[in-house]
């Protein structure tokens, strides 16, 4: 197992796409630091930037990675290899990279102008959409033979899920307006890990009042103990699920 994931992250990191990526993050974070001096208006800048790139990333990566790795990998199913441990180190490698990549570009903008503990959830909430999206992609990988197509599925995940599902939400609160809706809402960002990490980012920013009677019950029930346990339990749900369905089908997938 530790051999086949120190072989996947010796492999990413030949293709240079984790340094890329890392020198992408490390110029956005310091042009935001270098407009504003405020760190909620920071933390809001690179929540919004970090919302759309860091899933779309870890989707098309995650895929590509895949299928370009796809002869090793049937390489390794014809040794007395177990399929799981096959699977899993490159999911954990990708994983790895991701985050490592989110931490360096991230982190070495904040140790310059510094941080606060905004900033520190705001990477908690990155890496958590970084597996996420990670473990979708490999979902849809292993769902098809097809590379275009299982990028296709993956680019539909995001766009569902970064675009799609929020017009859905705002429609239905828009049609029903004129009733208590609190609850309701709170459930459909659950399903949601994109709006569940914003709401999450949010609510640490003290900002709710800006939005209203909503914001308020978001802020009670975010801010609370019971809410933080059961938000970071369903974004783990988020992360687990993909990848042991995926690992399941894997497993029984014929290369």
């Amino acid at each position: 197992m530790f051999k086949l994931l120190k072989y996947s992250l010796y492999d990413i990191v030949k293709s240079r796409f984790a340094i890329l990526y890392t020198l992408f993050m490390v110029l956005v974070a310091i042009s935001i630091y270098q407009v504003s001096e405020d760190m909620a208006k920071v933390s809001l800048s690179l929540l919004n930037i970090m919302l759309m790139i860091v899933p779309l990333i870890a989707a098309v990566f995650a895929t590509t990675h895949f299928f370009n790795n796809l002869e090793f990998t049937e390489l390794m199913l014809a040794q007395p290899v177990k399929r799981r441990d096959v699977f899993l180190s490159q999911v954990l490698a990708v994983v790895a990279v991701l985050s490592a990549a989110l931490l360096v570009g991230f982190g070495v903008p904040m140790l310059l102008w510094g941080a606060d503990s905004s900033v520190l959830i705001l990477l908690a909430v990155g890496i958590s959409l970084s597996a996420v999206f990670a473990g979708l992609a490999f979902l849809a990988s292993v769902l098809t033979r097809d590379k275009a197509k299982a990028i296709g599925i993956s680019l539909s995940f995001w766009i569902y899920f970064s675009l799609v599902y929020d017009g859905f939400v705002l429609y239905l609160i828009y049609s029903l307006a004129d009733y208590p809706l609190e609850k309701t809402t709170l459930g459909l960002v659950l399903f949601n890990p994109v709006d569940l990490g914003r709401i999450i980012m949010l609510m640490q920013l003290d900002i709710s009042a800006l939005m209203g009677y909503t914001g308020a019950f978001f802020q009670q029930f975010f801010g609370s103990a019971q809410g933080l346990v059961l938000s970071g339990s369903v974004l783990l749900v988020w992360i687990l699920w993909p990848i042991l369905v995926s690992q399941r089908i894997f497993q029984k997938k014929d290369f």
